[in-house]
């Protein structure tokens, strides 16, 4: 395989949002990572100072580089995470160790599961996603979730001992279920939603909120 050539490749590289995998001459993957504006990010490699040197090992390395555009930045994070779990990069180091990087802990004995931010040990009675890359990148997937499905995160201290719906709800960002506001079926519905969401099946999220959408333009 010819050397890579970073110039000819970052001229035509895009600025919009996305995963980049570094390839070896094998094709093996070396690392996965992803960026708000690809163009800068990926460029940063090949700027020739100022690197750390296993990342400059890592770029004597790679032959390729593969481009996957996302709608934006927190699609971009999410199948970051999933590839990186899949293929285990070498140079994605930090994240071998998945007791030290934070996740998404769903409590699914819960008749209304909640979402959670958690790090470390991993709890047994539920559902969990990632690892991610950062809190920060949790906090982001977290925050669009409860804008997007309304699925609640409070603890379950505080869930129990409501009355009446609180900020959340009055907000669009939580369907209120400690007062009965939303059915379990219906809660149900949106939990498989963000499911997908998190398990990075956008096709199937896609199909299930069109079908979501007849049905409520039909009733």
């Amino acid at each position: 395989m010819a050397e890579f050539d970073s110039s000819r490749f970052l001229k035509n590289l895009t600025v919009r949002p996305g995963v980049y995998q570094m390839k070896d001459a094998s094709g093996n993957i070396l690392y996965v990572g992803k960026a708000k504006n690809l163009k800068a990010r990926v460029s940063s490699y090949f700027r020739g100072s100022g690197l750390a040197s296993k990342t400059m090992a890592m770029v004597s390395k790679i032959a390729q580089v593969e481009i996957t555009v996302t709608r934006n930045e927190v699609e971009a994070l999410l199948l970051e995470q999933n590839l990186i779990k899949d293929s285990r990069p070498p140079y994605n180091i930090l994240l071998r160790d998945d007791k030290s990087y934070p996740y998404i802990f769903m409590n699914t004995s819960h008749r209304f599961p909640g979402l959670y931010y958690r790090r470390g040990h991993r709890q047994n009675a539920g559902k969990t996603f990632g690892p991610f890359p950062s809190a920060g990148a949790v906090k982001s997937t977290l925050n669009l979730i409860q804008k997007t499905f309304q699925i609640r995160q409070c603890e379950e201290s505080v869930f129990q001992n409501r009355s009446r719906p609180c900020l959340q709800y009055q907000i669009g960002r939580c369907s209120a279920p400690c007062v009965n506001y939303v059915t379990e079926a219906e809660y149900a519905e949106d939990l498989d939603d963000t499911r997908l969401f998190l398990e990075g099946r956008g096709g199937e999220l896609l199909a299930s909120l069109e079908a979501r959408m007849d049905e409520s333009a039909q009733s």
